[in-house]
């Protein structure tokens, strides 16, 4: 058997999943769309085995790839990023991939917290219009910088 082919159906062990799975199973299995498996092998992150006629293939060890992929979608990171890791042989490159990604993480999640905090603190105004909260002009003055004269409507 070359090593493109796939491997055979287990479907002759009472019980055992088959060895191989087709494109529309594995999107299913995952809830995925068929069109994100093959943008995903374009994109060199999955590498599925074909069958004489071609089709696509997916044994166990796609299926993890899969997997990986979406959990580190799900962490925010980019495709590229995947890639990049996936390719990285020097564990010292993965980690300061991984370091700059968290740094970038940090400052995402520091944003949303300020967003957050200025949400809360017009929620909690007692000014019927919040922009004439005294926290809020502050909060506006030191993003505009403090040598510019405010000047509110």
């Amino acid at each position: 058997m070359k090593s493109n082919d796939p491997p055979t159906s287990g479907a002759g062990v009472a019980g055992a999943e088959p060895e191989w799975m087709s494109i529309g199973a594995v999107a299913e299995r995952f809830g995925l769309a068929t069109h994100v498996l093959r943008h995903w092998e374009a994109s060199g992150l999955l590498t599925p085995a074909r069958d004489p006629a071609g089709r696509r293939r997916y044994g166990s060890a796609d299926l993890v790839r899969v997997a990986v992929v979406l959990r580190a979608k799900e962490a925010g990171l980019s495709l590229d990023t995947i890639r990049s890791l996936a390719a990285a042989s020097d564990p010292a490159e993965r980690r300061e991939t991984l370091r700059t990604e968290a740094d970038a993480l940090r400052a995402r999640i520091a944003a949303a917290q300020a967003s957050l905090a200025l949400i809360e603190g017009a929620l909690d105004c007692d000014h019927e219009d919040f922009t004439q909260c005294a926290h809020f002009r502050q909060v506006l003055g030191e993003h505009i910088g403090a040598d510019t004269q405010l000047s509110f409507p």
